[in-house]
Parts: C-alpha cells; sequence; structure tokens
C-alpha cells in the first residue's frame, strides 16, 4: 500500500479544498480509517484528486492538567522568563561591548525572569480563584466522512465494498452506507421481538401485557362479551309460526 511521510499538509490555497458537487461515499468514526479507505483506492488506480475527508461533529474537548496555584505559576513564569532573558542578555551584549559574556547573560536571565514572573502572576490574579487549574483545548471531530464529486462516488462505493473488511463494517454499524445499528429503519436484533418483547413464537397466547398481534401502535381488539346474567339461557326447540 502507499505510505505518505506526513498524514496530513496544509493546502497552500483554500481555493482548492471544496468539492464543486459534493456526495458521500462513506462514514467513518477515526480519521484512520477514513485515511485507509482513501488509500485503498489509491492503490486501485481511482481518480483520489476527486475526493475530500472531513471532519463533522465538532466538539471543543478541555484536558485539564492539573492544579495550578501560586507555586506553579511561580514555576511557570520564571521558565517562560529564560528565553526573554537570554536574548535580553545578547541585546546587552551588543548595546555595551564593555560587559563580558556572563556577566551580560546573567543581567539579561534576571530582567527575563522577572518579566515572566510578574506576567504570569497579573494573568493569574485577573481570574480571582476561578480558574485554578491549567488546561489544554483542541476542537476534534468525532466524524469522518469521505466526500467525492458526483460523478465518481458510485465507482468509489463499489471499490469500497471489496475493500477488507467492508461487510463486517456495514453489517456492524452502517459504516458503508447501510442503517446505522439501532437507527431508524434497522431490523431488531435477531431472536428478539418488538419493544424488547420475546419472539411470536414464544409469546404465550392470550397472555396480557404483550403487544397485540398487529404491532406496536395498534390497538387492541374489543374484549369478548359476557353473557348477560339473569335471563333465560335455555336453548329453545325451532317452531315457525303459525
Amino acid at each position: 500500500m502507499s505510505q505518505t511521510s506526513r498524514p496530513m499538509q496544509v493546502a497552500p490555497n483554500a481555493a482548492i479544498l471544496p468539492l464543486k458537487y459534493p456526495q458521500s461515499v462513506a462514514v467513518f468514526d477515526t480519521y484512520e480509517e477514513a485515511q485507509k479507505a482513501v488509500d485503498y483506492l489509491a492503490d486501485e488506480r481511482f481518480p483520489v484528486q476527486n475526493l475530500a475527508i472531513v471532519g463533522t461533529d465538532l466538539k471543543l474537548v478541555e484536558r485539564v492538567l492539573g492544579r495550578r496555584g501560586w507555586p506553579q505559576v511561580v514555576a511557570s513564569g520564571s521558565l517562560s522568563g529564560v528565553g526573554t532573558g537570554l536574548i535580553v542578555g545578547l541585546f546587552m551584549m551588543l548595546l555595551y561591548p564593555n560587559l563580558t559574556l556572563g556577566v551580560a547573560l546573567l543581567g539579561g536571565l534576571v530582567i527575563g525572569v522577572a518579566m515572566g514572573l510578574l506576567s504570569a502572576s497579573m494573568a493569574h490574579a485577573s481570574t480571582r480563584g476561578q480558574r485554578d487549574f491549567s488546561s489544554v483545548t483542541a476542537t476534534v471531530a468525532t466524524r469522518y466522512e469521505v466526500l467525492g464529486e458526483h460523478n465518481v462516488v458510485q465507482s468509489a462505493r463499489e471499490i469500497l465494498a471489496n475493500m477488507p473488511g467492508a461487510r463486517a463494517a456495514a453489517f456492524g454499524g452502517g459504516v458503508f452506507g447501510g442503517p446505522v445499528s439501532g437507527g431508524p429503519g434497522a431490523a431488531p436484533p435477531a431472536g428478539q421481538g418488538q419493544q424488547g418483547y420475546p419472539p411470536p413464537w414464544q409469546q404465550p397466547p392470550g397472555q396480557p401485557g404483550y403487544p397485540p398481534a398487529g404491532g406496536p401502535g395498534q390497538q387492541p381488539g374489543p374484549p369478548p362479551q359476557e353473557p348477560q346474567q339473569g335471563g333465560d339461557d335455555t336453548p329453545r326447540p325451532y317452531t315457525t309460526g303459525r
């Protein structure tokens, strides 16, 4: 199979990203699965330049790294100021040639650490104790859809149908266009009746609590009428009116 050195490259011109008349080819749960499908199409000599992988159902994920108190603020501010201090020390050597390298770098580090501590302390104090933790945020997609031009979608689907594992994926979750398990139009699990009841051949006849024979949503028929009490129910012989 074809291999790439980088899984994703940023296009210099965003105008080449949209397709003219895109249609859905397949939907996957992970980017690796979508990439594998496109790679399989490329191996089958399919014109993959007519495809695009689009991340859908975007979610904002914030990963909490830990507690952030004043000790953490001081440590992070000091580390962030080291780089600034080295740059300041180099500028001091250019502006003051009489300074030695050690004195310039030491002075620059002192200035940089002080600036880092000041900026980190002001940022932490501005939260007023409402955000005493550090975290990183990222926007991630929960599903990845392979889109293609309308004139190549059908051929792409036919090729992916022959992909190893495609049939199992179609029966397991509708990845290649089949109905999603449990969704509208999906059949009930094997050996199970409607709405969680036992299959019809295991339902005792006349047992209350089971759905009517017509299926869910159908009203049951009227109950059988009992014979009226108090009347003479003795059968009489049939006679003609003479």
